[in-house]
């Protein structure tokens, strides 16, 4: 569905990995894939694919300089707020992580709760992460999984 946002930005990464220093990658990817969303909700055609790859190129770049300003106590602060966000803030609330040590900070809003096909309870979500005066959003469902974590889900 087109309207609804593929890119769960740098939230997904965050989740996903437990690795000491992928924060550039991650704000690549993340950038990459809310750009290439937000490229293809412009045009038809042609001009959508156009508009889908410059939106990607674009998302790419700041995202790669928002996550290689993220260090590892950041990472972890916005890690906790999401999966505490995610299992018990009410839907429109918001959970905010700041790190007093380099100022960084975000806020993560489940924005809607639900039960999958499988039983499995998910919820959808908005991201900010505030490098300096640089924002990146993002958005996903992520799903309960067995053991209480949340996981990101693929769109």
């Amino acid at each position: 569905m087109k309207t609804k946002v593929i890119a769960s930005s740098l939230l997904v990464a965050l989740l996903a990995t437990g690795c000491e220093n992928p924060k550039q990658a991650i704000g690549t990817l993340g950038g990459g894939a809310l750009g290439a969303w937000a490229g293809s909700t412009i045009g038809k055609g042609t001009g959508n694919v156009v508009a889908t790859a410059v939106g990607a190129v674009g998302g790419a770049l700041l995202g790669s300089y928002i996550g290689g300003q993220l260090d590892k106590a950041d990472r972890e602060r916005a890690e906790r707020t999401a999966q505490s966000a995610l299992e018990s803030t009410k839907t429109g609330q918001s959970a905010q992580w700041r790190n007093p040590d380099t100022g960084n900070s975000g806020t993560v809003v489940p924005t809607r709760t639900f039960q999958s096909q499988g039983g499995q309870y998910c919820r959808e979500y908005t991201q900010t992460i505030i490098v300096g005066s640089k924002r990146q959003e993002g958005y996903g469902t992520a799903c309960r999984q067995p053991d209480g974590s949340w996981q990101i889900q693929p769109q």
